[in-house]
């Protein structure tokens, strides 16, 4: 029920012109500020980036892209990760957190991908959300930054945070987040407009710190929970 209210509350805001009007504006400052930014996780390959997306869980992307180049180095291809010792896994992705299930979940993903897709990574996001370790929002990076596909919008910490400080959604939840996005933002914008936030959200919307006064977003930001700007 509060989920269909907060649903209900962001869709009626969306109605406006004004409103309509400010994200146009939102969306050409963060394109001129953060024009070429690709996804942070380091890869050379789909299944690399399928791989570092489900061991960035509860985890930093620095993190993680210290971590991969050995795992990369060792298991470069699903065929190689499949047949893996799950102890020699969880040794190299020790230092991510979670590491027994995150060993189990990439190389029960290569076997997965061995076995009904001959090695290939999955084009949908019904069967990539079949795979072991791989969620919606793994997925719509897989299928965003892969393949350029526009499944629905990355909704990580930043993205979560930011929406909110710009009025753009109310809720706290991922998937209502991530629904009133898609309903806002037009679809040619949700893969980039994640990488962009995501960019920003380190680089001047800091949690902790944010960075108001450099902000180019801030003549449009309602700073909503945030509290009241001082010079």
């Amino acid at each position: 029920m509060a989920a269909n209210k907060t649903k209900r509350e962001t869709t009626a805001a969306t109605d406006s012109p004004e409103f309509r009007k400010r994200v146009k504006v939102i969306l050409r400052a963060l394109k001129k500020r953060y024009k070429d930014v690709e996804c942070a996780l380091a890869h050379e390959t789909t299944f690399q980036l399928l791989t570092a997306t489900i061991l960035s869980a509860q985890c930093t992307d620095e993190r993680v892209n210290a971590t991969t180049p050995a795992l990369f180095k060792k298991y470069p291809t699903p065929d190689k990760l499949a047949v893996a010792k799950i102890s020699e896994v969880e040794k190299i992705v020790n230092p991510l957190g979670f590491f027994r299930s995150k060993a189990k979940n990439i190389t029960g993903m290569a076997k997965a991908i061995m076995e009904h897709h001959n090695g290939e990574i999955p084009q949908t996001l019904e069967e990539l959300v079949a795979l072991p370790g791989v969620g919606r929002k793994t997925a719509n990076v897989v299928l965003g930054t892969a393949f350029n596909i526009p499944s629905g919008v990355v909704v990580d910490t930043h993205v979560k945070r930011i929406s909110n400080l710009l009025g753009l959604t109310t809720s706290k939840n991922p998937e209502i987040i991530e629904r009133n996005l898609c309903e806002i933002l037009p679809k040619s914008e949700w893969i980039m407009y994640s990488h962009r936030l995501i960019h920003h959200g380190r680089k001047i919307c800091i949690a902790r710190r944010p960075q108001c006064l450099d902000c180019p977003l801030l003549k449009h930001c309602p700073r909503v929970g945030l509290p009241a700007l001082t010079e």
